[in-house]
């Protein structure tokens, strides 16, 4: 459009911030809307900025307006006023900066004179600025288009380079998009110019239509085919020689105090008694919890003993835990690789323990390789990065209780960039999530957010994205998004594009199953009267019945 290269509006002067400005325009076409990108001129410079907030500074005068019946511009054209004057807005500017490549924007610390040209930033010039990568370039992440522009006008490319290493945040309230975004991210990720190594920890079974991305041809190249595995329940293995003492701790909860200090002796003596065996299994762990601990004939007979051994044993029982097999991490992930953890049909704790045991091997596995402590063909030899997506992420790091996730997730989220393991968390609930953990990811997704509690919970833990477009997020609409921090040149409100495989996790229509159900099956006869379920007798009242 033509008139996106002529000036819009001219500076009035500086805002109510010592970072804005504000300009007076016309808007007849409705361009200038909140979250707008704008610029000014400066020493050859583009230095862009922000519509944060749009009030009318003059409109028609109130005798026009008064009729509901007579049209305004008719009664305008009878007074002279040929054409009806447009409204006058009074529109205030966050200021941005311009970029530079290396540094990213940079704030020139100087607002423009009254009378500065204003002018709107037409697409080319947004595609270049609000992403750091072009599309398709090695990294490049496609999640959708400038809300304020008609769709696809200015696509937005997230810089993976950023959230894989500082790590991601995707946050919204039920309903407003986030599995369905994190979809969209997984999608970009298993593209050939990226063949990510992905792991989704998918608690409720709703990633697994990522499958079909195997079958479509955006995802294939003369080199590549990405592959998609779903594990379920019955795939899963965790050997036991991989728990810790907090993980049995926390599978075996309300332990005594001298079942813990049982519990600790025969940890260490299994372990340490194993290892010229072998790894440790649930037998060991009997024979040391029986080991008398000071050679004495009453330690055997120590009623805690058998409250101890009676819950290893159920734990035994558990198809979950196995002396030998497990989840090899060179099958787990590798690059070109989406790998899908299903856990909706196991019980919460077991979850957790899983999601722990996998995420300290993962980081472990990277630490040992990137520092040269293992070598090509170990079990822990992991020689390139880790993508893992966590959805329901407030289970594994809640903020009321430090729970046995929680302390390896901090652990990844401080140091994980160093090792190139990172770290995905999708939540409905900021609120419940531990604030240092939310804190951590340097890359955010925020969805429509309606609970306060929730949204002072991002304001106080995400940094990057300004309070005018926090503002604006009971008001976002399903699938679009505050885009923020480190893969992006500033923070900006998109539409999240159309995944190229299904939906996982579909609203359900509840009436129209209504509607649709048909019981085919004749009802039984109730046991006691011989009623049909479903059925109502009539009742009939007597002027005699002692009512």
């Amino acid at each position: 459009m033509s008139a996106l290269h002529a000036a819009v509006g001219i500076t009035q002067g500086p805002g109510e911030t010592a970072n804005s400005y504000v300009f007076i325009a016309r808007d007849p076409h409705n361009h200038l809307r909140h979250g707008e990108f704008v610029y000014y001129q400066a020493e050859e410079r583009m230095v862009l900025g922000r519509i944060s907030k749009r009030e009318l500074a003059r409109s028609l005068p109130d005798n026009l307006l008064a009729d509901p019946a007579v049209s305004p511009d008719h009664l305008a054209g009878l007074l002279g006023l040929d054409p009806p004057p447009s409204g006058l807005y009074r529109l205030s500017v966050s200021l941005l900066g311009y970029l530079d490549k290396a540094l990213g924007f940079v704030n020139p610390h100087a607002l423009p004179v009254p009378g500065t040209p204003i002018y709107l930033a037409a697409d080319a010039q947004l595609t270049a600025l609000l992403s750091r990568l072009s599309a398709e370039a090695t990294g490049a992440v496609q999640i959708g288009s400038l809300l304020t522009r008609e769709s696809g006008r200015v696509p937005l490319q997230l810089d993976a380079r950023g959230f894989t290493s500082t790590h991601l945040a995707i946050i919204a309230s039920t309903g407003a998009g986030k599995s369905y975004l994190a979809g969209v991210i997984v999608e970009e990720l298993m593209m050939p110019h990226n063949r990510a190594a992905v792991l989704v920890i998918d608690p409720h079974a709703e990633y697994d239509t990522l499958e079909d991305l195997q079958r479509l041809p955006q995802f294939a190249a003369a080199d590549y085919a990405p592959q998609v595995q779903i594990l379920r329940p019955a795939d899963i293995k965790v050997r036991m020689s991989s728990l810790e003492i907090g993980d049995l701790r926390y599978l075996m909860p309300n332990l005594s105090e001298k079942m813990h200090n049982n519990l600790n002796r025969a940890f260490k003596d299994s372990r340490s008694g194993a290892r010229a065996r072998g790894r440790w299994t649930f037998q060991h762990l009997r024979e040391a919890i029986t080991k008398p601990a000071d050679d004495t004939p009453e330690a055997t007979t120590d009623p805690t003993v058998g409250a101890l051994l009676w819950r290893v044993e159920a734990l035994a029982e558990n198809k979950l835990f196995d002396a030998d097999q497990d989840l090899k991490l060179g099958e787990l992930v590798r690059p070109g690789l989406c790998t899908i953890l299903q856990l909706n049909e196991i019980p919460e704790r077991e979850q957790r323990v899983i999601v722990a045991t996998i995420l300290r091997r993962l980081n472990q596995a990277r630490m040992d390789t990137v520092r040269g402590r293992t070598v090509r063909g170990a079990e822990n030899y992991l020689p390139y990065p880790v993508f893992v997506l966590i959805e329901e992420a407030h289970n594994y790091a809640p903020a009321s209780d430090d729970i046995i996730t929680s302390a390896v997730l901090k652990q990844i989220l401080s140091e994980g960039r160093k090792f190139g393991l990172g770290v995905g968390l999708i939540s409905q609930r900021p609120g419940k999530l531990d604030s240092d953990v939310l804190s951590q990811c340097m890359t955010q997704c925020i969805l429509r957010v309606v609970n306060s509690v929730d949204q002072a919970r991002i304001a106080e833990s995400v940094g990057s994205v300004g309070r005018d477009l926090l503002d604006e997020l009971p008001n976002l609409s399903k699938g679009q998004a505050i885009i923020a921090g480190a893969s992006v040149n500033t923070p900006v409100l998109i539409q999240v594009r159309t995944r190229l495989t299904p939906h996982g996790a579909p609203d359900p229509d509840a009436p129209s199953q209504w509607r649709s159900y048909r019981n085919d099956e004749p009802p039984e006869p109730h046991p006691a009267r011989g009623i049909p379920p479903g059925a109502y007798p009539v009742l009939t009242f007597h002027e005699d019945d002692p009512f």
